[in-house]
């Protein structure tokens, strides 16, 4: 059987950096109190007075990823894009990058998982490459979140941040590399607790803070375990731990609760914030810049979203 293997992967985040401070002009807060709760200390987005669609931003960080693969546009069979701010009902944003990249022969979908998104894209795009239906995905993760917030609440706005990655993600016949297990989760009695309305004058992202806290380290921790063991392998195999960005809160937690020391747990929470599904190929981009993706490594990603969902994926490189 084909295996699904991660062969390239790019980001891309609007050039507009807001710090902590700049939230101190107009709601009751400091940096301080930001950095203690959260972790985050600035984050990309896109200027208030301007609008840049999630397309451009996912075409962006997926040209990175096919450059860097030296893949033609053309040889890609499909785009999945995980996000829930596309640009329209219709078409699909995957659709729209598709446009932009010149993928003439691949097909465009989106994937509305919220943060977990990108484990969702993923996990499909593993299944496609298995089952031989397509040889080559590029798997996306694209928001425009600064534009769902609600600019007077506290407890969401500080958090987010915009931003893209990709992975370009190819089939391979060698059995020891590529994605070994893949696990998805949902739970929508929990659907209240985290949300953004389609209609109405009030679309803008509500969170139970609390309650989604306790949920994300029960549940990424779980979805984690379960991978690693349905691979037939322990904890302490994995090399890497790349977990969907919420906070440092979470991420500490639930690498506590799976006792994985910091130096296999990559978090770049504190510079981007909040990037949704864009949080983990972000983060891999720049693990993988640095030097910390090796052949042979075992790594998981991880995360949790609006719905309840999510679920983990764990990758051989």
């Amino acid at each position: 059987m084909l295996n699904a293997k991660i062969v390239s992967v790019g980001s891309y985040v609007p050039e507009t950096v807001m710090t902590n401070k700049e939230f101190e002009s107009f709601i009751e807060t400091t940096d301080e109190w930001i950095t203690t709760r959260t972790g985050i200390r600035e984050r990309h987005i896109i200027p208030r007075d301007t609008f840049v669609p999630a397309s451009e931003l996912g075409a962006k960080a997926a040209k990175i990823a096919l450059d860097r693969a030296d893949c033609d546009p053309a040889a890609v069979d499909g785009i999945i894009c995980a996000t829930f701010t596309p640009d329209s009902f219709f078409p699909s944003t995957a659709c729209r990058m598709q446009a932009i990249l010149g993928c003439k022969n691949a097909f465009g979908v989106d994937v509305s998982a919220a943060c977990a998104g990108f484990v969702y894209a993923l996990s499909m795009a593993n299944s496609l490459i298995r089952c031989g239906q397509c040889s080559k995905i590029l798997v996306v993760g694209a928001e425009v979140i600064s534009k769902t917030l609600d600019w007077t609440d506290r407890g969401t706005c500080i958090l987010f941040g915009d931003g893209a990655g990709a992975m370009l993600v190819e089939s391979a016949e060698e059995e020891t590399t590529g994605i070994l297990q893949s696990y998805l989760v949902s739970d929508g009695t929990l659907g209240e607790i985290l949300t953004l309305p389609s209609w109405g004058e009030n679309r803008y992202i509500t969170m139970k803070g609390n309650e989604v806290f306790k949920h994300a380290v029960r549940m990424m921790t779980d979805a984690s375990r379960k991978v690693v063991s349905d691979a037939g392998l322990q904890i302490d195999d994995v090399d890497l731990f790349v977990p969907h960005q919420a906070n440092i809160r979470i991420i500490t937690a639930v690498a506590d609760q799976l006792k994985l020391p910091k130096e296999k747990v990559v978090c770049n929470v504190e510079r981007f914030g909040n990037t949704s599904s864009a949080s983990i190929p972000i983060a891999l981009d720049e693990a993988w810049s640095e030097g910390r993706i090796k052949k042979g490594m075992n790594v998981v990603f991880t995360g949790l979203g609006g719905g309840i969902t999510a679920g983990s994926v764990l990758a051989r490189f």
